[in-house]
């Protein structure tokens, strides 16, 4: 005999889990056991928050389904930003928590399948324990083919129940996402677009990427003679493209915005079409039309002027074939700007070095570590001002290898627990991890958790002491901005006290550690606290920071 949430645990592993994060309590104990026992690698996190983001980022990192795992009441509400960010990223997480018991709420209880409802969860409740396999299995089930959380409710009156072990069920047929039929109406507006089209654009997001769509809108656009950007988070999709013009919005570079800009249709696959994809609106030409391909079938910005309900890479492949069968002919826009394509990267940019003697200008910074960073990485952001820098300097390998923790609920925090997440999700790279001083601190228990857990991690914290989004926003209207200025943090002490490496980097000169570091193999966690000019400001904010202030971001 076995107990009912050991069962349940083992139950998970059996079903294929290979990573759970969480912080135990009497709600998960048992299961934690459970999983432990089952083969799963559990990694015990500082706070719940970083549990479910680092879920999240095991998922972006890796394309699999990881178990966070809580206790009741306060284990579950510890949660609620790292959970609203995966729903909201759409990530496929299963969080595995204990729940009140099955005759009522107890004073410590709250409805936790309200409070997952309302961040957008679906919860499944074990509600009797012959029938647990089958419910562990829906719910795993439903987590992998969302992607969206599920919450998985153990009952407390049953966690400790004496049950057979919970064999596996009979096997299913592999599950497949039903496509919605297309409109023949929906693709040929498309084409009718494409067919006047002198300047086309295709523009790939994370849903692209996550359908399989890189490959047919690549030969869509070859047939087009279109050009090509992503989404930063479809960063990397074309990045062997001699036709790319790297991502979309406000990280792009003024050459690249300025050849964007030019575009007469752009169809967009599986990208949400928010302001910062957009730019505020300020990116496209106001007489472009804008197609959006889309599984929801509802543009999801007012600039949308031809919607496709359809599967990314199923729209693609049927725009393909209509190209063909119409004889679109060939664009001669990829000609006209062959010459410049070369130079649409940031490096390329100039810029006034504003580094100081006890300051470097993060530009200066970003530019020194694009040629220091290991090639093999995976790149996480947290949220903040400072997301400009890598965006701009740091191109990743593939999507898979930039998770941008908070993009979603545009939040700050999460960045070292993704860091956790991506490393164990993704162990062959070493993981590059990239935060503000503010997100550092708001998250700082897990930069433990990875010191002690990553094979190879670099943290590079871009110090200005400051909440810098607010600063550049709020400072040229005059407003006191002492509520976001804090004084400084010396990250490199705190990162030796937890066994890491670390170095204060003021001066490009002040990198050689990292040479170093990187020569040895990129062994352990190593960390630059980087003070950065505080008066610098990223391209995307200060052409957003009027338009973020009137509420349009």
């Amino acid at each position: 005999m076995t107990k009912l949430a050991t069962a349940v645990g083992k139950a998970l592993a059996d079903e294929g889990v290979r990573a759970a994060f969480g912080v135990v309590g009497n709600g998960n104990f048992l299961a934690v056991a459970g999983l432990m026992a089952g083969g799963a690698r559990y990694v015990a996190a500082r706070h719940e928050g970083g549990a479910v983001a680092m879920a999240d980022a095991y998922y972006r990192a890796s394309g699999a389904v990881a178990v966070c795992t809580t206790t009741y009441g306060p284990g579950l509400t510890n949660t609620a930003t790292g959970l609203a960010e995966a729903v909201k990223h759409r990530s496929g997480l299963l969080l595995l928590s204990g729940d009140q018991p099955s005759g009522g709420p107890r004073p410590i209880d709250i409805d936790q399948e309200a409070f997952a409802a309302a961040l957008g969860a679906r919860t499944v409740r074990v509600t009797d324990p012959a029938t647990a396999r089958r419910t562990v299995a829906r719910a795993l089930e439903l987590a992998r083919g969302g992607p969206c959380p599920v919450v998985l409710s153990l009952p407390a009156d049953m966690l400790g129940a004496d049950v057979p072990d919970l064999h596996a069920v009979p096997a299913r047929a592999e599950c497949h996402a039903v496509l919605p039929m297309l409109a023949a109406a929906e693709i040929d507006a498309v084409l009718d677009a494409l067919a006047s089209a002198r300047r086309p654009l295709l523009l790939a997001g994370l849903g692209a990427y996550r359908s399989g769509a890189a490959q047919p809108i690549a030969a869509l656009a070859d047939r087009l003679g279109a050009l090509l950007a992503t989404t930063v988070m479809a960063d990397g999709l074309y990045r062997d493209s001699p036709w790319s013009l790297g991502i979309c919005g406000g990280f792009a570079s003024p050459r690249a915005a300025a050849i964007m800009g030019e575009a007469d249709v752009v169809v967009a696959f599986g990208a949400s079409l928010n302001d910062f994809t957009l730019h505020g609106g300020m990116l496209l030409d106001p007489g472009a039309t804008l197609a959006q391909v889309d599984l929801a079938g509802a543009p999801t910005a007012s600039r949308v002027d031809l919607c496709v309900k359809g599967d990314a890479a199923q729209v693609a492949s049927a725009l393909l074939d209509g190209a063909r069968a119409r004889g679109l002919s060939f664009s001669g826009w990829r000609q006209q700007v062959a010459a410049g394509l070369g130079l649409v990267g940031w490096e390329h940019e100039p810029y006034d070095d504003a580094s100081t003697t006890s300051r470097i200008d993060p530009r200066t910074l970003s530019l020194a570590l694009a040629g220091l960073l290991p090639a093999t990485r995976t790149l996480v952001m947290d949220g903040g001002h400072f997301v400009g820098w890598p965006a701009m300097y740091w191109p990743a390998a593939d999507p898979s290898a930039l998770v941008f923790t908070g993009a979603a609920f545009q939040t700050i925090g999460l960045g070292f627990a993704g860091a956790v997440g991506a490393a164990v999700g993704r162990a062959d790279r070493t993981t590059v991890v990239a935060l503000g001083d503010g997100g550092a601190l708001m998250g700082l228990p897990e930069l433990e958790t990875l010191i002690r857990v990553s094979r190879s991690a670099l943290v590079v914290i871009f110090n200005d002491a400051a909440y810098g989004a607010e600063v550049h926003m709020y400072r040229p209207l005059g407003t006191d901005i002492s509520p976001a200025t804090f004084g400084d943090t010396d990250f490199a002490a705190v990162a030796r006290s937890f066994g890491a490496k670390a170095a204060t980097v003021r001066t490009v000169a002040d990198l050689a550690g990292l040479r170093a570091w990187r020569q040895a193999g990129c062994h352990g966690t190593y960390l630059l606290d980087c003070k950065v000019v505080p008066d610098v400001v990223a391209k995307y904010l200060s052409e957003l920071g009027g338009h973020i202030r009137a509420g349009g971001v």
